[in-house]
């Protein structure tokens, strides 16, 4: 029995990867089977997350017991296959239409092996690109030169000084790396801005974009033109309030009125941004027809996957500015990719000197600042401490701060599970008053201060079943409404999760809505519009694929925030469980966190942790030493 057979008997492939082995097959039955199994496990390590496979380790992406071949052997069958490129050995042009590729030790379907080798070159052009408006003036103002030797990481021009130490008051105390943060973007045209939730980086990014405002203007140049986007609706919305509220804060302050009315008031979602074309997998925008922007600030960068990236890195117009906004220890993308892990990977190596690359011209052009102050902490939310045990794996730590109870707003349901059981009565008082709202936008705005998080989507503990639950509890509390837990059927209040993207529609997967009844009794689903007080309304049967959304998985909340989070963990360990899928649970509350689950399962989940396969960091320029992997701790992670 083949290789390939014993997969498939076993479950281990999709239909989707044995389909792929199958075709290349019928077109040369010579082909070995250790190549038509790489072809399925390259279809299939894409589906995982990964941008290609390593055939020296293939039981980290198929858990059941095998006899996988040699890894030499493999290797061998793999160079001499005609379906597989080598682009080291140069023969790349000479086999473009191959559906294989083996580079950096990685097996590639062609498509992810060519997003990640544009977005390396693309990285790399907005980073060497000339500025538009170069760092004029000379640095001789006393303050300027000790705020340089206090480690800010370029002298600011002169002219700018004032306005740089009303804007970064600490900038001298030589332990900001908020204004370090500014002043790299006066000079580099790729910035990477990085911190937990609090840490200040919407903050960061409104005083850098004002400097920038004020660059322009002392070179006679027009206003810069600033995109402010992010992977979701939700995000982008949120960054655009931050922003928002930041500028109010600066115009409190005595900033320059017309500088800080230079600053976008609205974020868009990226694929918005980059102009889809309904029908078509490509964007308006692209390397012909670029972004008309200056300056395109994207947040939440953790949870943009490789193709997306690669698209909208080759939009951005040479001498704009990329900055590139994310939290590195909060789970990658759903689906190909880490490319924020590769992206900062590359970006460190650099800095320290470490590039794989020969001479320092060739070295990554990327500037990297990791803010680590809390600006966000109150006596609402302690969750620091719990955070912090949560990101180095620390379970002992983590479990003692949660059992201790001295942590403000942080509450441990140790074991249990079944949190609508044992917390009904507050739970519905929640969402019968989303029925309630005086209108839809208040009734979303209600949306937003309560959500269950769900570790998995399916099982007693998933997000469909405890949607199902919620629906009938909420069915029994409305005469006439009839069983409401399928997805067929819609009641006044029922929380709508978009689950794919719709251009017709200007509906994208996380977007969140709310069934309401209009003036004339009509049930209509509701969707944040241009503006908060704004709502979109749709017919529910014409709405994309959608679910519900009183509980959602923690994939799915990334880029939002909720007043309080429920994180409900499965009852019994679970491979999606990661300390990266906790932290990023954890950190979605902003006033009050529950955390329900088993301590056995809290433990494992933190011994676990994300890593994908991909030499995104080995294009870039970081050495192959873990470049090859992205793994956010040790080797001992599972995948």
């Amino acid at each position: 029995m083949s290789l390939l057979d014993v997969l498939e008997r076993a479950r281990a492939l999709r239909p989707l990867d044995l389909a792929l082995a199958e075709s290349l097959r019928r077109l040369d039955p010579d082909t070995p089977d250790a190549v038509l199994v790489a072809a399925a496990l390259a279809s299939l390590a894409v589906a995982e997350g990964h941008a290609g496979f390593d055939p020296a380790e293939p039981q980290r992406l198929v858990e059941a017991p095998v006899a996988w071949p040699e890894i030499g052997a493999w290797r061998a069958a793999l160079e001499a296959s005609r379906w597989v490129a080598r682009p080291e050995r140069g023969d790349e042009e000479s086999a473009p239409d191959v559906p294989l590729v083996f580079e950096h030790g990685l097996v590639y379907l062609r498509r992810y092996r060519e997003y990640e080798r544009r977005l390396a070159e693309g990285l790399r052009r907005i980073g060497r690109a000339p500025q538009q408006h170069g760092v004029a003036g000379e640095t001789g103002a006393e303050a300027v030169r000790d705020a340089a030797r206090a480690g800010v990481d370029a002298a600011v021009p002169e002219p700018l000084a004032p306005l740089f130490h009303q804007l970064f008051p600490d900038a001298a105390s030589g332990d900001d790396a908020q204004s370090r943060a500014a002043a790299a973007a006066l000079r580099h045209s790729l910035l990477l801005v990085t911190g937990g939730p609090g840490t200040g980086k919407t903050t960061t990014i409104t005083r850098m974009l004002v400097l920038l405002a004020a660059q322009a203007r002392e070179a006679g140049a027009p206003p810069p033109r600033i995109a402010l986007a992010a992977p979701t609706g939700r995000a982008a919305e949120r960054m655009a309030e931050s922003v928002r509220h930041a500028v109010q804060a600066l115009t409190a302050l005595g900033v320059d009125d017309t500088l800080c009315a230079q600053l976008p008031t609205a974020g868009t979602t990226l694929h918005r941004l980059l102009g889809t074309i309904p029908g078509k997998p490509v964007f308006r925008h692209h390397a012909d027809n670029p972004l008309p922007y200056d300056v395109v600030v994207v947040d939440e960068a953790s949870m943009i996957d490789l193709p997306l990236m690669a698209k909208l890195v080759e939009a951005v117009p040479d001498g704009a500015r990329l900055v590139l906004l994310g939290d590195p220890d909060q789970l990658p993308s759903v689906e190909a990719g880490d490319v924020l892990a590769g992206i900062l990977r590359a970006a460190s190596e650099a800095e320290q000197g470490k590039s794989s690359v020969e001479g320092d011209a060739a070295a990554f052009p990327a500037r990297h600042i990791h803010l680590t102050r809390g600006y966000r902490q109150s006596a609402a939310l302690d969750l620091s401490p719990l955070a912090a045990a949560v990101r180095e794996g620390d379970s002992d730590t983590a479990l003692s701060l949660l059992r201790s109870g001295e942590l403000s707003g942080v509450h441990f349901h140790q074991g249990d599970v079944d949190v609508l059981q044992a917390h009904r009565d507050h739970l519905l008082e929640h969402w019968t008053a989303l029925a309630e709202a005086s209108d839809p936008a208040e009734a979303l705005a209600r949306a937003g201060r309560l959500r269950i998080l769900t570790a998995v989507r399916e099982g007693p503990q998933g997000a469909r079943t405890f949607n199902a639950r919620i629906e009938e509890l909420l069915a029994g509390t409305r005469r006439g409404s009839g069983p409401a837990s399928s997805a067929g059927r819609y009641f006044h209040g029922r929380l709508l999760l978009i689950t794919e993207n719709s251009y017709r529609h200007r509906l994208f997967n996380g977007d969140i809505g709310i069934c309401l009844r209009d003036d004339s009794g009509t049930l209509m689903a509701w969707f944040p519009g241009d503006s908060a007080d704004a709502p979109r309304p749709f017919h529910p049967a014409a709405l994309p694929a959608h679910d519900s959304a009183f509980a959602m998985t923690v994939h799915k909340a990334q880029g939002s925030e909720f007043d309080e989070v429920w994180l409900v963990l499965p009852e019994l360990d679970n491979r999606v469980l990661s300390r990266e899928l906790v932290y990023t649970g954890m950190t979605r509350a902003r006033r009050v966190l529950h955390v329900a689950g088993r301590a056995g399962v809290i433990t494992h989940a933190l011994l676990r942790h994300v890593g994908r396969w991909s030499a995104l960091g080995r294009r870039l320029g970081a050495t192959q030493e873990g470049a090859m992997l992205i793994n956010r701790a040790s080797a001992q992670g599972v995948i």
